[in-house]
């Protein structure tokens, strides 16, 4: 069935265009107007091993790159290929490089909580003409958007750029993303009151576009701050080209995996999962929360990369332009335990979190731990 969808062209330009929207029936594959994601509630036959291919695509652990990181949460590479790196209840933020793990300052101010504390992290595109690296983080009354100064391998002169986005124990969202327009998307949860998911004044529940000084970017609908609403808690922001994708905890049924459309509502508290409701945007994939619970995700070789916190793996969800392309498949299946980040490499590869010290989870030595993936076709 065609639909309407605004495509990011150019810095601050979004444009119409229709598309035409296909999916998959769990079972079936007719393509006609009633089709839906198909519903992923186990790991495929094979998918428990270490190196299990995805159509095309294998994923493989290559080796650890940093051990005994506290509930590392968000994570950005720099020019130099190193990456910093958010400890959600310590408030610090540590440099890998090699695997070499230096503390660079903490962030004054974090109140951290079941969810909350020190969570995304993201690199000014400009660095180091803009020295400055954004974080999303929880005080004792509302979620954050700071920019430090990053020089000389230490953090400095915090400036908070935006405030007043929804706090709780839980649901804070927190995933920060530059965009290929050069603008800062984050994502952020409803904060326990699932009406801010649907209030057009509530920062909560939203996908924000915003600028490196936390003003609504040129071409935002309505020059508001935020470009979707409808969310739950959005912990996965990812772009391929110029599409935006983003991962979504569901409550006791669905978790879902969006492709983002500027101005479209997805559907919380009224839907959750695939629900068909008029005026609202379905999930392009959907899983049991026991086999997702999904936090950060990546695009790599036609792919979203996706981790599960409580189901306990990394998901391979093949996509172009908006549209799931094929069935997604789980790597890594109660391996290495709760995964939190997945980050594309300057060099190819993805770099993986565990999550194990976050209080929900069963740690091993050496957790949390940062691996290295590889991916080939």
């Amino acid at each position: 069935m065609g639909q309407e969808r605004m495509v990011l062209m150019g810095k601050g330009r979004w444009v119409v265009v229709a598309v035409v929207v296909a999916g998959v029936v769990a079972g079936c594959s007719d393509g006609s107007a009633d089709a839906q994601p198909s519903v992923s509630t186990s790991s495929p036959t094979g998918a428990q091993s270490g190196t299990t291919s995805s159509r095309a695509v294998k994923v493989a652990v290559a080796g650890v790159v940093a051990t005994g990181i506290e509930v590392p949460w968000g994570l950005a590479f720099l020019p130099d290929k190193s990456a910093l790196v958010t400890e959600r209840d310590s408030g610090k933020i540590k440099r890998i490089a090699g695997n070499q793990v230096t503390e660079v300052g903490t962030v004054a101010g974090v109140d951290p909580s079941s969810e909350g504390g020190l969570l995304g992290i993201a690199v000014d595109p400009q660095y180091p003409t803009r020295p400055y690296v954004y974080v999303y983080y929880s005080t004792g009354d509302d979620n954050r958007i700071a920019r430090l100064d990053y020089v000389d391998g230490k953090i400095s002169n915090p400036s908070v750029i935006l405030e007043g986005i929804p706090q709780a124990a839980v649901h804070n969202g927190g995933r920060l993303r530059f965009g290929p327009d050069g603008f800062l998307y984050a994502g952020t949860g409803d904060g326990t009151d699932r009406p801010n998911s649907q209030s057009d004044d509530s920062l909560g529940g939203k996908i924000l576009r915003i600028t490196t000084d936390g003003k609504p970017a040129p071409g935002n609908p309505d020059g508001r701050l935020w470009i979707s609403k409808g969310h739950r808690n959005v912990q996965g922001l990812a772009f391929d080209g110029q599409q935006l994708y983003a991962a979504e905890f569901g409550q006791d049924t669905w978790d879902e995996l969006n492709a983002i459309t500027p101005g479209a509502n997805y559907g919380w508290p009224a839907a959750e999962g695939v629900s068909q409701l008029d005026g609202m945007v379905d999930p392009i994939a959907q899983w049991a929360t026991k086999d997702a619970s999904p936090s950060g995700i990546a695009f790599a070789q036609g792919h979203i990369f996706m981790a599960g916190l409580r189901g306990e793996r990394l998901w391979a969800i093949p996509v172009a332009d908006g549209k799931r392309t094929g069935e997604p498949v789980a790597f890594f299946t109660g391996q290495y335990g709760r995964l939190r980040t997945v980050e594309a490499a300057p060099d190819g590869s993805l770099w993986l979190t565990t999550s194990n010290t976050d209080g929900r989870g069963d740690p091993k030595p050496g957790d949390d731990q940062v691996l290295r993936l590889t991916i080939t076709r």
